[in-house]
């Protein structure tokens, strides 16, 4: 027992010998290349930059036409609702009146007018659920559009200026305004916007 411990005890002692060894000589010189290497990786640092997301979209061109169009659609749908409803609260009215002074020739007759009453209310609260689907869909497309276009200009932009991050300025909470590329970003997607309209 006590030759077995004696054994296990020259191992651990020579393996603490060939340990500080290499650390002091031919390994030390590999540790500290490494080591150079990611302090040169660390002074070099990552290349970050931000965009101000919300200025650029209140300043880009194709964002302002899509507003634009949307707005004329929204006050088209909000003008075809608003008379359609006006139309219906006058029949309402006069049918109530009519009801009231006994107007209607037989119940039966005052009945049909009022189903279809009823009926003309369910379509035009239908067509307010359908006109506020429309426009909720376009201003999805809207803004799926205007994603597309600012992540495949930062792709091409992106090719010559290396960036290893491009970042949302609304989740940088402090940073230099040097790594502000927003004004640069819409400068170019704008170019690229107003090109677009000459060639179609």
């Amino acid at each position: 027992m006590k030759g077995s411990s004696l054994i296990v005890s020259i191992i651990l002692f020579v393996l603490i010998g060939v340990l500080y060894i290499l650390h002091f000589t031919g390994g030390n010189g590999e540790l500290s290349a490494g080591s150079d290497e990611i302090r040169a990786g660390a002074s070099e640092g990552l290349r970050i930059a931000y965009i101000k997301t919300d200025s650029l979209i209140l300043n880009y061109a194709l964002a302002e036409a899509l507003h634009d169009d949307f707005t004329q659609k929204q006050q088209a749908y909000t003008q075809e609702y608003g008379n359609k409803r006006t139309v219906f609260e006058r029949e309402a009215a006069e049918f109530q009146q009519k009801l009231q002074r006994g107007g209607f020739l037989t119940e039966q007759r005052a009945i049909q007018e009022r189903d279809r009453l009823v009926g003309k209310e369910q379509e035009i609260l239908k067509l307010d659920q359908d006109l506020s689907t429309k426009l909720a869909e376009m201003q999805n497309a809207n803004n799926q559009q205007i994603i597309d276009s600012l992540m495949s200009y930062l792709k091409v932009y992106n090719a010559n200026n290396k960036y290893d991050y491009i970042l949302n300025a609304a989740d940088v909470l402090i940073g230099p305004d040097s790594d502000n590329i927003t004004a640069e970003i819409l400068v170019g997607m704008n170019s690229r916007y107003q090109a677009s309209l000459t060639t179609k």
